[in-house]
């Protein structure tokens, strides 16, 4: 199973054949179970929230981020009794936005306190929602969260490498354009020496080389001399003599010897291309709409001490961590989504294969460090979007949602695997003085502008304890998916890591979730 990275191009929406026939409840319900409530809304099968169900369950979730609050909000919907469990001191799990006055606690690190100005927050974690991912979506639209444009990439935004101080930086649209010139003429010139006369009838070739002139935008003699698409040397004045002047072209050995030339790739990735949204106001919007839905309140602080099994359910218990009390809740099922190495530490009677499953997987590793700053980027026409920048920092992430204010949130660092492992490996003060000098070097002389660092080690965040799942690396083993994907008596699993997503999306917590939900649903249909 391949699953979707940031720097990936892995299509992974479903494509669902539309039935004609009359569907019976239980036909409908392992539809469900199958695709999720929300690809059966798409084809007129019913949802989860008209199953009609032989009597109402309990159940107990482990865990209030996307998944869990998704699987108590059906659960709900289907007229069960879901209770929720959540061991930190607030809903969202990796959902987490941080506000001024906001405390960051890390395991073996030292606590920071979040310094910015009121409005401005930084996405700890999720930060954006494709325009395809309409689990999510639906959520937002059903629950009243209201979304704007995340600009996720500009054109106007840098590729530099930071291995090489030497080097240039060079905007992502001169790198963009003049490598589709460069590899135009490189086409054209093949077809005219008839190395594709093989391969191409006549016609062919003529309609391809005269899109090649456009596409490339090459000259009269099919050569590529540079382009105003790439940027301008000098703007267009302000008479109608002052015409426009186009950058000098890069030639093809020096776009291909730039480390990030993969980058200009980045917004062709069915997960980053625009349109891009984010909630008005923080991601976190999300989970505390769905947690307000709920007719019980998630139990906050409620750290999960042992999972049972009891008859022919279940047994939780659970600790308080500010009064250290102890309590029990019996459960017809429990719906877990604790972070699997969390889960593989607590005392429960999982069957043998599922706890060696658990107790398998690593997570990966990621780091955030963002400032506080006056908005010195959209001096350079930046407004939006990621320069990339390698090295550990790997990247500058520039806000959306906040143009043209005094102050705005810069993310100086997102690295993740062995960049993040890099990262993480150091004092949180050397992370935070490591960032400032990425962005200095990426804009010289504002490293200065920066205020208010804080970072994010997702690996020593407690209760999270990591980021997301990388399947195919990590010392993972693709096994464990499909064994957490059954059923064990009356536990069943739920989390984005146990979709095709791998964690890195809050659409597939969503689906896990509502997957989960569907398998309780099908064992109690009248």
């Amino acid at each position: 199973m391949r699953y979707a990275r940031e720097d990936g191009s892995h299509e992974m929406v479903p494509r669902y054949r539309p039935v004609m026939r009359a569907l019976s409840r239980r036909d409908a319900l392992l539809l469900l179970g199958r695709f999720g409530a929300g690809a059966a809304l798409s084809v007129g099968f019913p949802t989860l929230a008209g199953a009609q169900t032989a009597k109402p369950l309990r159940v107990v979730v482990l865990g209030a981020g996307v998944a869990g609050l998704s699987a108590a909000y059906e659960l709900q919907r289907a007229g069960h009794e879901p209770i929720v469990l959540e061991a930190r001191d607030r809903v969202g799990g990796r959902v987490w936005t941080l506000r001024g006055g906001d405390r960051i606690r890390h395991m073996g690190l030292e606590d920071q306190t979040v310094g910015f100005d009121g409005g401005l927050y930084l996405n700890a974690g999720a930060a954006r929602i494709p325009s395809h991912h309409e689990h999510i979506l639906g959520y937002c639209r059903e629950l009243d969260v209201p979304l704007e444009v995340m600009v996720n990439s500009s054109r106007s935004a840098w590729l530099y490498d930071q291995a090489r101080p030497e080097a240039a930086r060079v905007r992502q649209r001169q790198v963009m354009n003049d490598l589709r010139g460069a590899l135009s003429e490189l086409m054209e010139k093949a077809i005219a020496r008839g190395s594709l006369d093989q391969q191409l009838d006549s016609d062919t070739r003529k309609q391809l080389a005269e899109f090649l002139k456009s596409y490339g935008d090459l000259g009269d003699a099919h050569d590529y001399r540079g382009s105003t698409r790439a940027g301008l040397l000098k703007p267009p004045g302000a008479t109608a003599n002052e015409a426009p002047t186009a950058l000098p072209p890069l030639t093809l050995r020096q776009l291909l010897d730039s480390p990030s030339i993969n980058m200009v790739l980045f917004e062709e990735n069915i997960l980053m291309q625009a349109t891009m949204l984010q909630p008005v106001g923080g991601m976190d919007r999300i989970p505390a709409a769905m947690a307000n839905a709920l007719r019980v309140p998630p139990v906050l602080n409620a750290e999960v001490r042992e999972i049972r099994r009891r008859g022919d359910g279940v047994r939780v218990v659970w600790r308080d961590r500010e009064s250290g009390a102890e309590s029990g809740a019996d459960a017809d099922r429990a719906i877990v989504t604790i972070p699997l190495p969390i889960l593989a530490r607590i005392p429960a009677d999982f069957s043998p294969g599922t706890a060696a499953a658990i107790a398998r997987v690593r997570l990966s590793e990621s780091v955030k460090v963002a400032f506080q700053s006056p908005p010195f980027w959209e001096a350079e026409q930046i407004y939006g979007g990621i320069s990339f920048t390698g090295g550990d920092t790997r990247l500058v992430w520039y806000p959306s949602g906040t143009f043209m204010k005094p102050r705005q949130v810069l993310i100086a660092a997102y690295a993740s695997r062995a960049q993040g492992r890099s990262l993480t490996a150091r004092p949180i003060a050397e992370q935070i003085a490591i960032a400032r000098a990425s962005v200095d070097r990426l804009h010289p002389g504002h490293g200065a502008d920066l205020a208010g660092g804080v970072a994010v080690n997702w690996s020593r965040v407690p209760f999270s304890e990591g980021p997301w799942l990388e399947w195919d690396d990590d010392g993972n083993d693709m096994a464990a998916v499909k064994v957490l994907d059954d059923r064990d008596g009356p536990f069943l699993f739920a989390g984005s890591h146990l979709s095709h997503y791998s964690g890195h999306w809050q659409e597939g917590a969503i689906l896990s979730a509502k997957r989960a939900v569907s398998l309780v649903l099908q064992e109690n249909v009248r």
